[in-house]
């Protein structure tokens, strides 16, 4: 039986770490207003600047004026949210059919959905705290927590619009990093977002098989536009004479859509999400969502990807706020930081100690629904900078471990702000570069001889004393 606690079972409101600018009377220690990257806002731009991080703004207050959906104050600013008269349930060992059908009867409820790892119940008289507290009672449950809302946290190849509009690439170092590595096919990487525009000309041949947990599917069509964009900064057709170009040229996507249209989703969505990318082949998850509330059940599913070697990538969120963001600020994620065109944080970049990193987040551009193109900023724009890294990474050393995979993105930024790792940066700007040239050095040639032998283990060693893992 586990303890009934408001801190440790809250529901969270998972927003998509978008794009826009923070109204300065909105935030006492709002920065000067952020330069705006020339190219992309001038006069004959062909990129749509969409300001995303207003639009999940307007997603909250959408949010708050249902009386379905609660709000949680973490401070005069911070906040989550959660749907009323429901509750979010793991039992182990799960009762037998006849047990949870008795057990709904004295609750009054219906099971919303049900995954097998958890369950989403819906009762028609009781409250959500009255349900987490009766479910805290049961012997096996192992946690009952609200069902929390998460909103969004958006060689010179010859795309078109690249060398015009993507400053972000080279400022990170991809032109050179790509006599390293364009990526590899066997790199699977899942974005757990509002899915993707699923015949957009950037995708063709790039996608892999996703799921769609809003009306449990396998069609994860987005229909949001936020997930389109952040699949596009990670592995959009490259070198193809149109469009935009993606870090990664020849990893694969894998859709997972776990957010409505109307940009919000649940932590229940995005733990199944996280389950199903893992079990389906990912190698890399990103998740640009967030959420102030910490989750069980998402705490959970990052656990098991990490459990499983899978590379997991989270925005910080877009409130210039050093409130934690979840699952971001879990230890077993890479929390990121958004920075614009000339390396200073941006505006409304959340910080903290739980930042690792910090990529490009101000006027991306990159693909969006309808088979276009638009320019976004929130730091979830940056984060998939930062996930596109870890599986060029991969694609270079596929049996790297997570945690150096973790290590050696963080050892190769580089620093901004104050010396050293720092609660505005992390530990720098990603320099893809420096990572995918430190790691190339430790791959092991195909002819190399194996470490069994004494030069081979003291080789490794060497190595390992080198560059840190």
């Amino acid at each position: 039986m586990k303890t009934f606690s408001w801190v440790l079972v809250m529901a969270i409101t998972v927003s998509v770490a978008g794009a826009a600018c923070t109204p300065a009377k909105q935030r006492q220690q709002a920065q000067p207003k952020q330069p705006e990257h020339p190219a992309v806002v001038s006069a004959d731009s062909h990129l749509p600047k969409i300001n995303y991080v207003e639009q999940v703004r307007d997603i909250r207050r959408n949010l708050e004026r249902r009386p379905h959906v609660k709000t949680l104050h973490h401070n005069p600013r911070d906040k989550s949210h959660y749907v009323e008269h429901e509750v979010v349930v793991r039992f182990h060992p799960r009762p037998d059919k006849a047990t949870i059908d008795s057990m709904l009867k004295k609750v009054d409820a219906k099971v919303k959905r049900d995954y097998g790892k958890g369950m989403i119940i819906k009762s028609n008289s009781m409250t959500t705290e009255q349900l987490m507290r009766h479910f805290a009672e049961h012997p096996d449950s192992i946690y009952a927590e609200p069902n929390y809302l998460l909103l969004p946290n958006a060689v010179m190849p010859n795309d078109s619009y690249y060398k015009k509009y993507q400053w972000n690439l080279p400022m990170i170092g991809m032109e050179q990093s790509w006599d390293i590595s364009k990526g590899s096919s066997d790199i699977v990487v899942a974005v757990v977002d509002t899915g993707v525009d699923m015949k957009h000309p950037e995708f063709k041949d790039k996608l892999v098989a996703g799921h769609n947990f809003i009306n449990n599917s396998n069609r994860p069509q987005d229909d949001n536009g936020h997930g389109t964009h952040v699949s596009g900064i990670i592995a959009a057709r490259t070198n193809n004479n149109a469009g935009v170009a993606g870090m990664s040229w020849n990893s694969k996507i894998m859709p997972v859509k776990a957010i409505g249209s109307d940009g919000s989703g649940t932590a229940f969505d995005i733990a199944q999400g996280i389950y199903w990318a893992t079990d389906h082949g990912a190698s890399v998850i990103n998740l640009s969502v967030g959420n102030y509330t910490p989750s069980a059940a998402l705490k959970e599913a990052c656990r098991y990807a990490y459990d499983h070697n899978v590379v997991l990538v989270a925005a910080s969120g877009n409130d210039n706020s050093d409130q934690p963001s979840y699952p971001a600020a879990y230890p077993e994620v890479i929390a990121v930081a958004a920075v614009d065109h000339l390396k200073n944080r941006a505006e409304f970049s959340n910080y903290g100690d739980y930042v690792a990193v910090a990529a490009p987040g101000v006027d991306i551009p990159s693909t969006y629904i309808d088979s276009d193109y638009a320019a976004l900023s929130g730091t979830s724009m940056a984060c998939p900078h930062v996930t596109a890294l870890a599986s060029l990474i991969r694609s270079v050393k596929p049996d790297l471990a997570v945690d150096d995979v973790i290590m050696l993105i963080k050892q190769t930024a580089a620093d901004l702000g104050k010396p050293g790792k720092d609660p505005m940066y992390g530990y720098g700007l990603i320099d893809v570069n420096n990572a995918l040239s430190q790691v190339q050095a430790t791959a092991k040639p195909e002819a190399a001889a194996p470490v069994t032998t004494i030069g081979g283990l003291i080789d490794k060693f060497l190595m390992r004393l080198r560059f840190g893992f």
